[in-house]
């Protein structure tokens, strides 16, 4: 780019979702100063290091002065205690998003901490992630054609959200837009609790006394199943008490599957439980194949 979209960013937690998004814009150019803040020195300094971040934050009130951007990346426990730390400083020039996976309770933590300045707040979702963590797991193309939630307050202006999707556009991705609530509720069904079930069967396992025995045969579909369980415990953790409500409701309701699925087995009924894996299958296959048809790229106009 001829000159910098963002004169600068600020990004609270320079990890794979931080780290990614800072090293995006600036192998754009779209950046010209990308200042980094976080609870580990040294993380900070790995980020600075790595060419991540071109400052690490010190004083709030000179790391918020003067950005176009503020970008909060950490786990979603913790953002309404660095929104409340970066309203005093806040100036009116400054949009602040987030990335986290629950927005009722982000947005709920926002105008608690921003109060009359709850319009400058952008609430976000990157659907795009990884099993490892730190400045060292960001990469520039992590956001390439991945899908970024965005569940805009009636408070913000039309400018803040585009400024918002604009940097995630950038980076690469495509811009979707749901309220809070529809967010919360799909991601309960999609993300949450799939990680849920990935992290209790591995610790049901591994807790059994022949865990090792049972490792040394686990295979591909094991590891296929339950790759997310390698995620960060406290970010999960953090995301499955956030978004509670929804996400008992979809455990409920897959405890009463399994139920079903469980009473189709000890009847031998065979036919019921083909239902129940071809429906899967189908779905799964039709689900790949919406994929795979919107990854294609448009023939040239002619």
């Amino acid at each position: 780019m001829a000159s910098p979209v963002f004169n600068k960013v600020v990004i609270f937690g320079v990890g794979l979702i931080g780290g990614s998004f800072a090293r995006a814009l600036k192998h754009m150019g779209a950046v010209g100063t990308v200042v980094g803040m976080g609870r580990s020195p040294a993380s900070m300094t790995r980020a600075l290091e790595l060419g991540i971040i071109d400052a690490i934050g010190g004083d709030m009130m000179d790391a918020i002065h003067g950005a176009d951007l503020v970008l909060v990346a950490a786990p979603v426990a913790q953002t309404g205690a660095i929104l409340a730390s970066i309203a005093p400083h806040l100036q009116p020039g400054t949009v602040v998003t987030d990335a986290g996976s629950t927005k009722s309770d982000v947005v709920a933590a926002a105008r608690a901490a921003l109060k009359d300045k709850i319009a400058q707040f952008v609430p976000g979702h990157p659907i795009a992630g990884r099993e490892t963590n730190g400045p060292d797991a960001a990469i520039i193309d992590l956001y390439r054609g991945k899908k970024v939630v965005l569940t805009p307050l009636a408070e913000n202006a039309a400018a803040g959200v585009d400024r918002v999707a604009a940097a995630w556009r950038i980076c690469g991705a495509i811009i979707h837009v749901l309220t809070p609530a529809e967010h919360d509720k799909v991601f309960a069904a999609v993300s949450h609790l799939p990680h849920l079930l990935a992290f209790a069967l591995v610790d049901d396992i591994a807790r059994k006394p022949h865990a090792d025995l049972l490792f040394q045969y686990a295979a591909s579909g094991f590891r296929d199943f339950t790759r997310i369980a390698g995620s960060s415990p406290e970010m999960w953790r953090d995301i499955s008490l956030a978004n509670q409500p929804a996400l008992l409701q979809e455990l409920d309701a897959y405890l009463a599957q399994l139920t079903t699925l469980r009473a189709s087995l000890a009847a031998g009924d065979g036919a019921a439980i083909e239902g129940v894996y071809a429906n899967a299958q189908q779905a799964r296959q039709q689900w790949i194949g919406a994929i795979e048809a919107a990854e294609v790229p448009a023939p040239p106009a002619q």
